[in-house]
């Protein structure tokens, strides 16, 4: 469902999937996070997205103009998972919040997978 908001000149709807790959281009702004995630139903493996394609590893929920955002994440091995975490949701919920005016309640970073450079 689209995220609305109202003012006294009518009524802004924003799409979920422009929503999602917002969060998608923010959260690939980080350090430490080398792309998004997404789940091959089939036999439950994560794949590398490219960059075309962001936003089939978030997914946005939201509910009287205020978002959840679940965000499918493959890390860099050594990165504290933690931190780079953190970092990831703030700077996904500055760049909302400042774009869409909408309010961010949650963002929840899942890890699918440390990536090992050989």
């Amino acid at each position: 469902m689209p995220a609305k908001t109202s003012n006294e000149f009518g009524t802004i709807s924003i799409d979920d999937n422009v929503l999602e790959t917002l969060a998608g281009i923010s959260a690939m702004e980080s350090y430490g996070i080398v792309g998004m995630a997404s789940k091959s139903a089939a036999d439950g493996l994560f794949e590398l997205l490219k960059w075309d394609y962001l936003s089939k590893g978030v997914k946005v929920y939201s509910k009287d103009g205020v978002l959840t955002i679940d965000l499918h994440v493959i890390l860099e091995y050594g990165v504290n998972i933690s931190v780079v975490a953190e970092n990831i949701i703030d700077r996904v919920k500055f760049n909302l919040e400042n774009f869409t005016g909408l309010k961010i309640d949650k963002i929840n970073v899942h890890v699918q997978g440390i990536r090992v450079e050989k």
